[in-house]
């Protein structure tokens, strides 16, 4: 029963990090220390990726809409959104940089950078990056305001920005964002678009987290992992909302400070 407690515990706080651009990861690791998941290690390292599988979910459901790309024709059968299907493109092309860092870098970024120092070092780095890339756009009129607009090269843009997610700590949804805003691309469309393209990005790292796990669960572990990805699937179905309707008052300010400070705890304790 106190393993349940932990994996719902685990599930909330993925739901909300996953979305907010505050680093899943660095969440992941302060929960895991005070309450350790009585798991393997092979085991915890498959778990705080695929249960981002939940929080996927939800973006599917609030987003169907703008994600199923075929509509029923009003004299019967189906015809393809083209507009759906030119953003599915634009995702794709943008998950590219993306899939080649991980596919080359996934072992070696387990293996010497998943540590608390460089967790805390990028919470801090982007944190302060988001200050600047507000202060720096305070007045200054975006260039794409609906994620419909956003082009192939800017597409790019944005996937190559994310590359940096790679770096624990970072923050997918942080990184581009932060690129979206860099190249022009207004708050409500950067966090769409970055919505848009965790589907496939969170799909495929899921995918090769269990290839190197092995598909081998005994029933408690298979219990776990599914109560944890179904906590966070509920939670992020309210947590997206609250972005979508936060940013569209508000910058990312608050994020930036709440990331440096995070930052500064890591490091005060585990250093």
């Amino acid at each position: 029963m106190l393993e349940l407690l932990k994996v719902i515990f685990l599930g909330i706080v993925e739901g909300i990090t996953e979305w907010l651009p505050v680093s899943s990861t660095g969440h992941m690791l302060l929960v895991d220390e005070f309450l350790r998941l009585d798991a393997s290690d092979a085991f915890k390292e498959m778990f705080f990726v695929v249960i981002q599988l939940g929080a996927i979910l939800a973006v599917v459901v609030l987003f169907w809409n703008q994600l199923w790309p075929f509509a029923k024709k009003p004299q019967g059968g189906v015809t393809l959104k083209q507009k759906t299907l030119s953003l599915w493109c634009k995702v794709v092309v943008a998950c590219i940089p993306g899939t080649v860092a991980a596919l080359l870098l996934d072992d070696y970024i387990d293996a010497h950078l998943s540590t608390p120092a460089v967790i805390a070092g990028a919470l801090i780095l982007y944190g302060a990056g988001f200050l600047a890339v507000e202060r720096w756009n305070r007045g200054r009129e975006p260039k794409v305001s609906q994620v419909e607009e956003i082009t192939y090269p800017l597409a790019l843009g944005i996937g190559l920005f994310q590359v940096l997610s790679i770096i624990p700590g970072t923050s997918r949804s942080g990184a581009c964002i932060i690129g979206a805003l860099i190249l022009g691309v207004a708050r409500p469309a950067a966090a769409s678009f970055t919505f848009h393209l965790a589907v496939p990005v969170m799909f495929g790292l899921s995918f090769l987290k269990l290839l190197k796990f092995g598909f081998h669960f005994v029933g408690s572990e298979l219990l776990i992992l599914l109560l944890g990805m179904a906590v966070a699937f509920l939670v992020s179905l309210a947590v997206i909302r609250f972005l979508m309707n936060y940013i569209r008052k508000h910058g990312f300010e608050l994020f930036g400070y709440y990331r440096i400070a995070l930052g500064l705890i890591i490091l005060v304790y585990f250093l």
